[in-house]
Order: C-alpha cells, then structure tokens, then sequence
C-alpha cells in the first residue's frame, strides 16, 4: 500500500528529499529499518544522502532536530508537536525541539496579493488604510502585516503564506504512511504509537492552516474572559475573516520579550507573573479549553498590569472528565498523596501492560522526593518531568490533551520566574484547585 502510495510522482521527489536529509545527519540506521532506499530503488530512484552534515559528530536528537528545521515548515511543526510529549522523550530531545522555530523570511507583498484580493472580495488597499506592505512579523505558516479600517481602527493581518496549503498536505500524506512503516518494521517503536501520533498531528496543522478555527479559539477566549479586566484579548473582524486571512485588533503593548521596557513603564512583574499563571490554570481547570503555547512572544502588557494574550492557533481542550482527572492528579501533587496520582496513571495506561506495584513504588519515590519540600520551594516544571520519566518508564502514552496541558504548564513557570524569581506556580495552583473540588 505504500508503494502504491509513493509510486505517484507528487511523493516520490519528496520522499527522496527526506531520506537524503536523514541519511545525510546520521539517521541513516531509520531509513535503512523502515526500507525507504528499496522503496525508491523499485521506483527508479536511487538515494544518496550527499556530503555528510557537520552534524554528525553532534547528539543524536540535536542531528534530528537540524534534520527538520532543514525538511521546512511541517517538519518543525511536527518538532514543536513532539515537544510536547513529556511522556515519550527524555529532557534532551524535549529541550532540542523546544529549539525549532518557524520564523523565516517574509514573502513579498506583491506574491500575496491574489490571495487577499480573493479572500477580501477586492483589492486590500481598498479595505485598509495605511497598509503596510512590509511585514510585521513572518513564521512558516503565515506573516502578519499591520493596516487600518477605514474608521481609523488599528489592525493586524495575518495572512497565509501563498502555495503552502499543498506543501503541507503533501508532507501530510507522506508523515502518515512513514508512521505506518515505522509501526510496522520497528516493533521498540510501537509503543510510541507513530500512527497515532501522526495523525494527531495532521488534525493540528489542518487547524491551524484554518484561520477560521483560529478566529473561533479567539472568540471563545474573549467570552471566557469577558468579567476579567486584566486578561485583554483582541477583538476579531469577521466581515474580513477567512481560511486565509485573519484580521484581528491591534493592541499596542509592550512585548513580553522585552524585560527592561516593563520595568521602565513601572509595571510590577510578580503581578504579571501571577495574573498570567492564574489565567492558564482557570483555562484548563475551569474552563476545559487553554492557550497551549504562552511563552513570552505570545503575551503583551498594558498600563495597570494588564495582560494581553495573542497566538491562539495551538490551543489545548479538556473533557469534563479529563478536567476531573486532572483536578485529582495536581491535587495529588500538590498535597504529595500517592494514592490519587497512581489512580489516575491506571486509568491512563488503559490497555498498557502495566506492572502496578513497581508503578505504585515509583510514584512513592517520588512522593518521598518531594514531601518534605516546603510548598513554596516546589517547581511544577520539575515535579512534572519527575512524573514524565516514571510514565515514560512504564511505557504509559498520554492522551495528546494531558501533554498539551503539562507543556503549557511548564512554558507558564518559566514565563512566570522570568518576571519573578520567587515565583512557583504551584502557590498560585492551590487556591484554584480548591475551588475546583469544591464545585465538583
């Protein structure tokens, strides 16, 4: 079935380009497993990797990370994906892909124009004033240039890159039936369950190439923060709004990357910490539905400490049972109880074989490790990589949702002790989490 899916023209050259760039950093042993260069042989084509990579005297997850940021846009998006899965990837490999951005050269204008003139109806000029030709920011999926309305309201365009819809669908296509060869040629493999993966991942990029699902996150956002007057989100334009256009409020603030601007405009960082902190833990505690990525590119600040949240294409949703499944596990770990947290890891593992009484004296372990800690003096991010090994040892995959809300968990101390060196989420969880049991 592969074959006959490869065979077409369209994969064939992209194929070839992929197993060249392993071979090509070291990770030549994965194309030989899963049979690519035979695959490309009965196709007519020969691999060769060319000149060997500087790289390979590098780490291994280092050589793969160089490997996708060279493979483009949808194999640094699938890196940024596995950054997330605590559960399957020791800190090394979560700490290279951590590394994958998808900031690239913006496009010229001129290569845009035929798609915003078929998304708007008509020439953009004759919608925007000031419309600013030079891009505003630019990543692998899309580049935001800043205009106005014509009643003098300040906005943002985030347009699709032209051309990369068929890219990515192609790298789609071709991710999906490498996952079945990887499950089917390397048995150590399955337990990463690459299918799965795979296909999460390509319900995640189809999303965010959508930009009406973006507009719809953002909305629902603004509703849920409606009674909040620190949290600001910013207003979406529908009547400009499509699958290839975003058109959103512009909102003047200062950066989240920039430190001594804050401190110049006397904001007081332990605030910020705190307000940001305590809005992703009503995200996913209350709310079932949370900003998955809120590192410092993705927040702005305003006058009276005010937060300003942007960026909501990887976004993160919880069943109401998961929510409670959740609520039990962090209360756990916020009270060090091991019976909670080793519930809620059974129910987890589903099917898994798992050997109960080693799992339950791990998370004894770990429970020893950190009850004596003062609360004040325990780091979420820490605790959470402690219990990701144990699930990794135990071969026990998450549910993709429960990885998205650990990585956000830990992307929001770090944002947090940026701002405030004596800030620990785990204090600004407690409050929140006795709430949550109180309403269940």
């Amino acid at each position: 079935m592969f074959q006959e899916a490869v065979s077409a023209m369209r994969d064939l050259p992209r194929l070839h380009e992929v197993s060249s760039v392993l071979i090509r950093h070291g990770l030549g042993e994965l194309v030989g497993r899963i049979g690519l260069a035979g695959i490309l042989e009965r196709a007519g084509q020969i691999l060769q990797g060319g000149p060997a990579s500087e790289s390979l005297q590098l780490e291994p997850a280092q050589r793969a990370r160089l490997a996708f940021e060279e493979l483009g846009p949808t194999f640094i998006k699938l890196g940024q994906l596995l950054a997330t899965r605590v559960d399957l990837f020791p800190p090394s490999w979560i700490g290279e892909f951590e590394k994958l951005h998808s900031e690239v050269p913006a496009v010229r204008f001129e290569e845009l124009l035929p798609d915003l003139t078929r998304a708007l109806g008509r020439a953009p000029f004759e919608v925007f004033r000031d419309l600013d030709t030079q891009a505003y920011g630019s990543a692998s999926i899309a580049q935001v240039h800043r205009a106005k309305l014509q009643d003098g309201t300040a906005v943002v365009l985030k347009v699709r890159r032209p051309g990369i819809r068929p890219k990515v669908e192609a790298d789609l296509r071709l991710l999906g039936r490498l996952a079945e060869l990887i499950d089917s040629e390397v048995p150590e493999a399955r337990r990463y369950q690459p299918i799965e993966i795979a296909a999460e991942f390509a319900r995640s990029l189809e999303r965010e190439l959508d930009f009406t699902v973006e507009a719809n996150n953002v909305e629902r956002f603004a509703k849920h923060f409606a009674g909040d007057p620190f949290i600001v989100i910013p207003k979406v334009h529908r009547e400009w709004t499509s699958e290839t256009l975003l058109v959103q409020e512009h909102i003047d603030g200062i950066p989240g990357t920039d430190l001594a601007a804050v401190e110049a405009a006397g904001l007081d960082k332990k605030i910020l910490a705190a307000r940001g902190a305590e809005a992703i833990l009503h995200m996913i505690l209350f709310d079932g539905f949370f900003h998955a990525d809120p590192h410092p590119g993705n927040v702005f600040y305003l006058p009276d400490n005010r937060i300003v949240m942007i960026d909501f294409g990887m976004v993160g949703r919880l069943s109401p049972r998961r929510r409670s499944e959740v609520v039990d596990l962090l209360a756990g770990l916020a009270q060090m109880e091991e019976e909670p947290m080793l519930d809620v890891l059974l129910d987890w593992a589903e099917n898994a074989l798992v050997d109960e009484a080693r799992l339950a004296a791990d998370v004894n372990d770990l429970v020893f490790e950190y009850g004596a800690v003062p609360l004040g003096d325990i780091r979420i991010g820490a605790v959470i990589r402690r219990f990701a090994a144990i699930v990794r040892q135990h071969s026990i995959v998450l549910p993709a949702d429960l990885t998205l809300m650990f990585k956000a968990l830990i992307t929001m101390e770090g944002l947090g002790r940026q701002y405030d060196r004596d800030f620990h989420l785990v204090e600004h969880r407690t409050p929140l989490l006795r709430r949550a049991l109180r309403e269940r």
